[in-house]
């Protein structure tokens, strides 16, 4: 006698797999049927798998591919209720998840110390709790592209917002995946602050300020007299973050203050929520060992999976639209992950959460607000912001300055006559100038550098010489510029000169404006111990001038600057510093009856000397000196007095000789001067008058102005 069975499947689905057995045609309630029947019954359609048993040693199987033979296996009724009885139970996989759960149908817990939620319900539709207070303080979230890691950090902030008000939890958004995952939070009480990789500056500065946060904290724990902050009405601040391997990769050092924060942050109130698509590589060991609460959606990687969660079960689980949303949850409890499917948050879920806490004071930021993009220099004097900055003496206000690691913005300062001084680089329209009359405004005894190259080089002669005192402030504003006006001879002198105008006075305190440190002005400035980087032209000038890679900003608002680590917004002042002479050039008459001038076109600039001076006797040269009442001028250019040497070395010793200033090859040819004469500038009249063994001075010699 044999026995005959069929194999039905009625449906599919994920979870538990039911099989049922009964006789041939008996309804049994199953995923799959095991039929039995006589060996020579009439199979059914649609059954594709029969089994022929003629004993347990001799059987055959027939499927559509053809016959096989095999050997059967024999299950005792015993065994077989053995088998059902620890099997029968129905476990979370047996019933299927929702496919979508409202944040308003999942219950909120009693508020109690911490800051318990349901996130999301399971199988057997119990509501899921997570709370980061008793199983954190902080948390790891995982998942790949597409598997709702937004969604669930948004549902997570949106139920503590719905179940607890501002006096008990604050937030701190981060978004470093696009900068719209958190902006229908924006508008909550207790969300303090939501920060972007859109804002490279501002997420910076955001994030550093968190270490002055914890200090604020362990400051208020001490005056209390407390360890934990459960027994000091300061409110928990969950710091929640979405992508933050893309965050470590705009900013590797802040990682530091991620770690601090995890080390740290149970007692002081302080909790991270860090979103990544995989945790390997991007959450270091420090930091996830204070992360013991975990919540894994698909990954693509059983690893990754295992090193959230300890299984491989979020790399299991469905890719497709319906495994959206799926996550397991693995709190310090759990012996397994739990499988949820996550709540959703709608526009009228946010809009309950804000009427519940309408009343309610909002968060306050955990940093101060951004510096402003223009502050008045009356705004500023005789006003200590904070008490911290040393205001007393001559000291004067540069600016404000931000300071996030402390929570301060206090006044920068600058002590003439006790620091040494600060050079200043930017592009033009940075705000260099503006700095110089800022501090001007406040010392009216500084010395504003000339601005004329004429006079810049000769002051500065002065002061190597000791002619002039060198003041106790000193301001030149584009002292590159002045450089660049001067011939290379001249300009070498230049900065030489002002090296040694800095080491023969190191009680002046010295403000160098530049829009570059290069070449020969770079020694200068490099010789004032402080260094201020307003906007650079390009990235590159900005780290030729010391400055980092992460500190170029291409909008740099003007007189914004980088000084001593920290973004510092100089003052605004209207009132225009007094300017110093144009040039200290005389104008020239003749100190003998007869001069020689050295000049090319001579027979020209006859006519024009004879018409600015007509009580002159004004001509070109002869053979012979003229005696004459009026003082008298000979003209010839440099070949021409060469061929008349007799009467130029006549002139050259009792009488006054002038070159002019676009030939000073002239002037060491024919007169012997080797010494660089005073600087002149070229084509406005300019000639080099000397009178015996003088030396050479500057003059203005009227007429030839243009020539």
């Amino acid at each position: 006698s044999g026995l005959s069975a069929a194999a039905h499947a009625v449906r599919a689905r994920r979870g538990a797999f039911r099989v049922g057995w009964g006789a041939l045609g008996a309804p049994v309630a199953a995923d799959a049927v095991i039929w039995t029947a006589a060996p020579d019954a009439e199979v059914p359609s649609g059954i594709t798998t029969v089994l022929d048993v003629v004993e347990p040693e001799a059987a055959s199987l027939r499927t559509p591919e053809g016959v096989t033979e095999v050997a059967v296996e024999c299950l005792s009724r015993p065994q077989a209720e053995l088998v059902a009885s620890a099997t029968g139970e129905p476990s979370d996989t047996d019933a299927e998840l929702p496919l979508s759960v409202p944040l308003a149908d999942v219950i909120v817990p009693q508020a109690g110390d911490g800051l318990a939620v349901m996130v999301g319900r399971d199988a057997r539709g119990a509501d899921i709790a997570v709370d980061l207070v008793e199983h954190g303080p902080h948390a790891i979230v995982t998942g790949m592209t597409g598997a709702g890691k937004s969604e669930l950090l948004v549902t997570w902030v949106a139920a503590m917002c719905a179940a607890y008000g501002p006096d008990r939890v604050t937030f701190v958004l981060a978004d470093f995946k696009g900068g719209t995952a958190f902006e229908p939070l924006r508008a909550l009480r207790q969300v303090s602050a939501v920060i972007t990789d859109l804002d490279d500056e501002g997420a910076r500065r955001g994030v550093s300020s968190l270490r002055a946060e914890m200090r604020r904290r362990e400051a208020a724990l001490a005056a209390a007299g407390v360890r934990d902050v459960s027994e000091v009405d300061l409110p928990r601040l969950v710091i929640v973050v979405d992508e933050f391997a893309a965050l470590l990769l705009e900013h590797a050092d802040l990682g530091d203050v991620f770690i601090d924060i995890a080390a740290r942050g149970r007692a002081l109130g302080m909790h991270l929520v860090l979103g990544t698509q995989r945790a390997g590589g991007v959450i270091r060991d420090a930091l996830a060992a204070n992360c013991p609460l975990r919540i894994s959606l698909r990954v693509a990687d059983p690893a990754d999976s295992r090193a959230v969660i300890g299984t491989d079960g979020a790399a299991l689980l469905d890719g497709g639209p319906e495994g959206r949303g799926c996550a397991l949850v693995r709190r310090p409890q759990d012996a397994e992950p739990q499988l949820v499917r996550v709540a959703l948050t709608g526009p009228g879920d946010l809009r309950r959460a804000a009427t519940r806490w309408s009343q309610a004071a909002p968060a306050v930021s955990p940093w101060l607000p951004p510096l402003p993009r223009r502050i008045d220099l009356a705004d500023l004097r005789g006003a200590d912001r904070d008490g911290s900055d040393d205001a007393g003496g001559d000291a004067v206000v540069l600016g404000l300055a931000d300071d996030p690691q402390r929570q301060r913005q206090p006044r920068e300062l600058l002590r003439p006559g006790r620091e040494r001084g600060l050079a200043v680089l930017g592009a033009p329209g940075s705000g260099r100038t503006a700095l110089v009359r800022a501090v001007a405004a406040q010392r009216h005894d500084a010395l504003l550098f000339p601005s004329d190259a004429e006079s810049a080089v000769d002051l500065l002669a002065a002061w190597v010489r000791g002619d002039t005192e060198i003041p106790e402030l000193v301001l030149c504003d584009d002292i590159d510029a002045l450089h660049a006006e001067l011939p290379v001879e001249y300009a070498q002198e230049f900065a030489q000169r002002w090296e040694q105008s800095l080491r023969l006075s190191p009680s002046t305190t010295w403000i160098l404006t530049a829009a570059r440190a290069s070449g020969p002005l770079g020694r200068v400035l490099d010789a004032l111990p402080r260094r201020a980087l307003l906007r650079a032209a390009s990235r590159v000038e900005h780290l030729a001038a010391g400055g980092e890679t992460s500190g170029f900003v291409r909008d740099r608002p003007p007189g914004r600057a980088v000084l001593d680590g920290r973004e510092v917004q100089f003052a605004w002042a209207d009132e225009r510093p007094r300017q110093s002479a144009a040039s200290s050039t005389e104008i020239w008459a003749p100190a003998r009856s007869v001069v020689a001038l050295v000049t090319a076109g001579a027979s020209d600039a006859v006519g024009a000397l004879r018409a600015a001076r007509p009580e002159w006797d004004v001509r070109t040269a002869g053979s012979d000196v003229p005696t004459t009442a009026s003082p008298c001028i000979l003209m010839a250019d440099a070949e021409g007095w060469q061929r008349q040497w007799a009467l130029w070395q006549q002139i050259r010793a009792e009488g006054e000789v002038l070159v002019r200033a676009e030939r000073p090859s002239d002037l060491r040819q024919l007169v012997g001067v080797r010494d660089l004469p005073p600087f002149a500038r070229l084509h406005q009249g300019r000639a080099w008058s000397v009178v015996g063994d003088r030396a050479p001075r500057r003059v203005v010699v009227p007429g030839l102005g243009s020539r």
